[in-house]
């Protein structure tokens, strides 16, 4: 019987490359699966965050961003420039009942597609009837 030289055989640096294979797969998992998507640190603006980056994911054409502000009544104001959109966002945290107000501006790309937004408390107006 004739032996081949390059016959493959299971070798000690096959469970090591399994391994490495695995931390990168959970480092890499990590690093972009668990990804916070949070746009501010202010906790009172937290219920606002979570509901902009539901509703209006990263990718959202500027037409629609624009709807969603204004088929909820939130007042736009004036933007620094023609990539950005400016609105107050009110709401109020259904489980505190406890009002919170942010002044978010939002970053379009040259294809009208929202790129990021970003939330500064602002101050709490009365609701108007």
């Amino acid at each position: 019987m004739i032996r081949s030289r390059n016959s493959v055989k299971p070798t000690a640096a096959f469970p090591r490359l399994l391994a490495l294979a695995a931390a990168i797969l959970l480092s890499s998992l990590a690093v972009f699966g668990c990804k916070t998507h949070s746009h501010t640190s202010d906790s009172s603006l937290q219920k606002i965050d979570e509901m902009l980056n539901s509703q209006l994911p990263q990718g959202t054409p500027r037409p629609r961003v624009e709807y969603f502000l204004s088929s909820r009544g939130y007042r736009l104001e004036d933007s620094p420039d023609k990539a950005s959109l400016v609105a107050v966002v009110r709401h109020i945290d259904t489980e505190t009942l406890i009002p919170a107000t942010a002044r978010v501006t939002f970053h379009f790309d040259s294809n009208e597609k929202l790129l990021s937004y970003d939330l500064q408390p602002a101050p709490d107006a009365p609701l108007r009837p």
